[in-house]
């Protein structure tokens, strides 16, 4: 992955916190690359719809796999939340990141709040192509994406609850045909919880 790149992997907090914190002759490389990585999620969510492909060039345009064509599929999931933990650890790109939530949530919205599936094209409209979960291969109205998509409610100014409510009403066990991803499902669902709960939060030295 040297030529391209996943959207879900950039961390602007992360880096952030070890540019601040590390101590290792590397804190304005590592300020760069969260700058860098912040303007590269602009790229990467640039469509109305504000979702993002799971793989892209660097330029933020689609980057095909062996295993499946670009769609909003499982590892882009993880870009509503990470957007969201840059926003309340730094918020060193607040209007866009409240612009960005605002047309993701309104997006998922128009699908329905307790509706929407798990894959879409940038442009909200249906894959052709569905990659698999476990051994099924089908649309859900996946609890990771239901926790992803509550956790960019920390970017909204307007107090717009109804994703938190969304996620705070939904189930943590497995789907009707038996299906249950421990991560995609479990741990985005507790990391969402904990932005949430506003616990979680970088530990300082000295704390």
């Amino acid at each position: 992955m040297y030529t391209w790149t996943d959207p879900s992997y950039h961390l602007p907090a992360f880096l952030e916190v070890w540019a601040t914190y590390a101590k290792d002759g590397h804190e304005q490389f590592y300020r760069a690359c969260a700058d860098t990585s912040r303007a590269f999620l602009h790229r990467a969510c640039a469509a109305p719809t504000g979702l993002n492909y799971d793989y892209t060039e660097f330029s933020g345009k689609p980057h095909a796999t062996k295993w499946a064509p670009p769609a909003f599929r499982y590892d882009s999931w993880r870009v509503p939340m990470n957007i969201a933990m840059d926003y309340v650890w730094f918020g060193k790109d607040k209007a866009w990141q409240e612009q960005y939530a605002r047309r993701f949530q309104g997006f998922l919205r128009g699908k329905g709040l307790n509706t929407f599936e798990d894959q879409f094209n940038v442009d909200g409209s249906r894959p052709d192509f569905i990659l698999p979960a476990g051994d099924v291969k089908k649309l859900r109205h996946s609890l990771g994406l239901v926790a992803t998509s509550a956790s960019a409610s920390l970017m909204r100014q307007d107090q717009n609850l109804a994703f938190v409510h969304a996620l705070w009403n939904a189930k943590l066990a497995p789907y009707e045909d038996a299906y249950f991803d421990p991560y995609y499902d479990g741990l985005l669902y507790l990391f969402s919880l904990l932005h949430l709960s506003g616990k979680y939060q970088a530990i300082k030295p000295g704390q």
